[in-house]
């Protein structure tokens, strides 16, 4: 497990948009993160301040800075890997303040300074969002 201070050390991203809160587990093939989601989040001011949304950019986004976490073992030194695509995204469902993603992605392959990675979002086990995503090293 990955709290927040070995998240930080690994992610170049920060307040406020890192959006990964904790990582369950990881290895190689698969990663299980979270992301609490909350009414202090600073997008719900300005997205259906109504009836607050999370943005489903942002939803891939998380999806994307967990699944980084599947590449960490493969990305040479000085080299940050970088979203490159999204293929077949679907958002199922809804996601509001207070509820608690599941961030879950497993690798498809990673050969080349290139990788793809399945990926989906669940709330409470129902699935809200799914994607493929495709990274590519750069220097960073």
């Amino acid at each position: 497990m990955l709290d927040i201070k070995d998240i930080l050390a690994q992610l170049p991203h920060r307040y406020p948009f890192l959006l990964v809160d904790r990582v369950l587990s990881h290895n190689e093939a698969q990663v299980h993160a979270l992301k609490n989601v909350t009414m202090n989040e600073p997008f719900f001011q300005g997205h259906f301040p109504g009836q607050p949304i999370m943005p489903g950019v942002l939803i891939i986004e998380a999806l994307a800075q967990a699944s980084v976490f599947l590449l960490y073992g493969k990305i040479p030194q000085g080299q940050v890997a970088f979203l490159a695509g999204v293929d077949g995204v679907r958002i199922k469902k809804q996601v509001t303040p207070g509820d608690q993603l599941h961030l879950h992605a497993n690798l498809e392959f990673f050969r080349r300074g290139v990788g793809k990675v399945n990926a989906e979002a669940r709330v409470d086990g129902e699935l809200v969002t799914q994607a493929q995503l495709l990274f590519a090293l750069a220097q960073g």
